[in-house]
């Protein structure tokens, strides 16, 4: 149900926060102050055109805010429309498009009253309310529908005609025998290989290095050949002992390195064979994923599907039989359960269509004729034609001109099924109504509200003493501006608000006692 609504900003609503109790809720007022914008609100709410033109003088945008509870979980719409640029919804607090805050609503609220946003005006809802009406079960049709289409769409994706499966073949066994040939198993081979690559590739250049080191420390090197000569030109010479020493040392240390740089040219392990075949291997992966897939994995998982895909082409004729043979079966088995469902809906429909136009006929439309046409192989073409008066042609409610006659209708279509979203909102329902009439009109939506929350705009006393709960819409004028107010009455209020709209004049005391009796 419906247990708050935030207007703000909206044509002459300044600002409205309105709490809805359960039951019947009546919306009154004056002809001209606003009540029609309270169901614009509800419009927007619902995923109805935003029209910039609506927003209030002096507000840069109007704002709609609903809070819902369903199976007690409470739910909030809003739905922003600014002066200039695109209007914004939001669904539980998340950013969302006109069509989504639709979706959603239609669970939650269904309007009356005006052509858009009426779920019992699509095709498909009159069609799921002839099935609910007479407990159609589909759920046959839907698998055989299907199971029938999966078949199709494997027969239409197995191979085309003989002249593209022959091409698709020969591209695939290329395909798979270049893959066959690479022997991927690992998804992780290429990384593996490019660290042993670098280990190797560092191994040879690390001996090259201290090779070259080698060769200008040996003995018959320059520097050994030089440290040589010098030590020779101060052998024997006490004023110069000191560097005699030093220069031994270092023909020593000399000769120590170079002994340990030979130790590692003879130790390092250099294989340019596997280094070559390294590079190989991975230039044939890089070539692999330039073809089949962003990283090997992805490359092994296409080998797979193309042998598969082979398999299947090469299988062509045996399992193209197959599913042609499927598919005759599961269209008899589909034509059956269409067949049954067609039926039900056509056997139902009269049915239904007199339930309704009883109903109407209580509703100030004596004159009224309902019938509902069912078409195609399953019944699934369901249009409910209304006639409103004597002479008139049986036309689709989308063509009916009366927003009265419109809410009157899915009025009766309420009374008659159960199924139907937890808040509904009608318009218009008492237009051209009095008298007898309106007191049944009082008692249809006192009977439709027993089970859901029901908001009905009206201008019948009868209806707004029955609701459980009374709001009004007044107009404040003080010369510059023009505000309209919304707020719930209390019992001496609605006293004199049903007066007002039983005679004209709230302080009538002969409206008051006819106000009082409708109230009791």
């Amino acid at each position: 149900m419906l247990l708050e609504l935030r207007v703000s900003g909206l044509g002459v609503i300044e600002k409205a926060s309105l709490v809805f109790k359960p039951g019947l809720i009546a919306l009154t007022g004056e002809t001209g102050v606003g009540k029609t914008l309270l169901i614009e609100a509800m419009n927007l709410l619902i995923g109805g055109r935003a029209d910039p033109r609506l927003v209030r003088s002096g507000f840069d945008e109007a704002v709609v805010e609903g809070r819902f509870l369903i199976n007690e979980e409470e739910v909030v719409l809003r739905r922003l429309v600014p002066r200039d640029g695109r209007s914004r919804a939001y669904v539980r607090g998340r950013l969302a498009t006109a069509s989504e805050l639709n979706e959603e609503a239609s669970q939650l609220v269904e309007l009356h009253g005006q052509h858009a946003h009426q779920q019992l005006l699509k095709p498909y809802a009159q069609r799921l309310a002839l099935d609910h009406f007479a407990n159609v079960d589909v759920a046959p049709l839907l698998e055989a529908n299907s199971d029938l289409e999966a078949v199709r769409t494997e027969l239409a994706n197995l191979g085309g005609d003989e002249r593209s499966r022959a091409r698709e073949i020969d591209l695939l066994r290329y395909q798979v025998d270049e893959l066959n040939a690479a022997e991927l198993e690992n998804p992780m081979e290429d990384e593996l290989l490019a660290a042993e690559q670098a280990v190797l590739a560092d191994a040879e250049a690390c001996r090259e290095a201290a090779f070259e080191v080698l060769r200008l420390l040996d003995s018959d090197s320059p520097a050994s050949n030089a440290l040589a000569t010098a030590l020779s030109v101060v052998k024997d010479r006490k004023s110069l002992t000191e560097v005699m020493t030093r220069l031994s040392g270092l023909i020593s240390e000399f000769s120590e390195l170079a002994s340990d740089v030979r130790t590692i040219v003879d130790g390092a392990v250099a294989d340019p064979v596997r280094l070559e075949e390294l590079g190989q291997r991975r230039h044939l992966f890089a070539s692999l994923r330039r073809k089949y897939g962003q990283d090997l994995e992805a490359v092994i998982a296409y080998h797979k599907e193309a042998v598969e895909r082979l398999l299947i082409l090469q299988g062509y004729e045996a399992r193209a039989t197959e599913l042609e043979s499927q598919m005759l079966r599961n269209e008899v088995i589909r034509n059956e359960a269409a067949s049954r469902v067609a039926d039900e809906r056509r056997n139902a429909a009269p049915a239904l269509a007199k339930q309704i136009q009883d109903q109407l006929r209580q509703l100030a439309m004596p004159k009224a004729q309902v019938s509902i046409s069912v078409d195609g192989s399953s019944g699934e073409k369901v249009d409910i034609l209304l006639g409103a008066n004597s002479g008139s042609p049986l036309l689709p409610l989308t063509q009916v001109a009366s927003g009265g006659e419109l809410s009157r209708t899915m009025l009766a279509l309420r009374l008659v099924l159960s199924d139907s979203p937890p808040t509904l909102v009608f318009d218009e329902v008492d237009s051209g109504v009095g008298g007898v009439t309106a007191n049944a009109v009082s008692s249809a939506l006192e009977e439709v509200a027993l089970e859901r929350q029901v908001l009905v705009v009206t201008h019948l006393a009868q209806v707004a003493a029955s609701a459980t709960q009374h709001m009004t819409v007044e107009k404040n004028d003080n010369g510059k501006t023009v505000v309209a107010e919304v707020r719930e009455l209390d019992h001496e209020e609605r006293v004199l608000e049903l007066s007002r709209m039983l005679s004209g004049s709230p302080n009538s005391s002969k409206a008051r006692e006819h106000a009082l009796e409708l109230l009791k």
